[in-house]
């Protein structure tokens, strides 16, 4: 048992305006505090470390989408024992979009932590997302898979999602696909290999081609809703 208790630690800490804001979002005192400043730094603010690696939230945000990913797919698989993997696989999706980080960022209130070499106005709506999961990535080094977990499913999903908003509302893959493309700097095109309005059926046949390659096909008598579908199949594909 250490001498002084955390919130008395606290109190004689450099950063005990940072503890104890963090304490009042999250429900609970952060241990290592370097962790959770680091998830807040944007590349735009951050220094070099070495062989250009910055000290930015971008590692953590990586660890962070992958804990969120991990624990929404097992509390999917439990809430919903007689659903298929095409479902959960959707379920998934809409739960832990851009858009559903990006919101729930601001329902903390997380926004006033960010680090950023720029007016805050002048910030993308993403960098909100991207802190959010870089936090969840801190929590995660900090206290543990475990506590991770708790925390995700006690404040995030049980307060901040509407499970049944979240079943019936449809997923812009294509926005999915095309943000994931424009991250990985990858070269796309939706590719019309039939053209619905020359064949007898009147179906548009879509194929999403990425580096060359055919990674969604899709069929439809609306050209926009089959890219949409060939963007899923895609989505599918690369786990997203």
């Amino acid at each position: 048992m250490p001498i002084f208790s955390k919130p008395l630690r606290v109190h004689f800490s450099q950063d005990k305006k940072l503890h104890q804001s963090l304490r009042n979002i999250l429900g609970f005192y952060p241990g290592n505090i370097a962790l959770y400043k680091s998830a807040f730094r944007h590349s735009s603010a951050a220094s070099h470390i070495k062989d250009g690696i910055k000290d930015s939230n971008e590692r953590l945000e990586f660890l962070g989408d992958s804990v969120i990913g991990t624990v929404v797919a097992d509390y999917l698989f439990k809430k919903f024992p007689f659903k298929d993997e095409g479902f959960l696989t959707k379920m998934r999706s809409k739960m832990v979009s851009r858009n559903q980080h990006n919101s729930i960022a601001n329902k903390l209130g997380l926004r006033s932590f960010i680090e950023a070499g720029k007016e805050r106005n002048a910030m993308p709506s993403s960098i909100n997302g991207d802190a959010y999961e870089a936090l969840i990535g801190a929590i995660y080094l900090d206290k543990g898979f475990e506590f991770a977990q708790q925390f995700l499913l006690t404040r995030i999903i049980n307060v901040h999602i509407d499970m049944d908003e979240v079943e019936t509302k449809e997923v812009d893959f294509k926005s999915k696909f095309i943000e994931w493309a424009q991250k990985e700097k990858k070269d796309y095109r939706f590719e019309t290999a039939v053209d619905g309005n020359a064949v007898s059926d009147k179906l548009f046949t879509i194929q999403l081609i990425v580096d060359d390659k055919i990674l969604g096909s899709a069929q439809h008598f609306s050209k926009k809703r089959a890219e949409q579908l060939a963007a899923e199949v895609a989505c599918i594909a690369l786990e997203l």
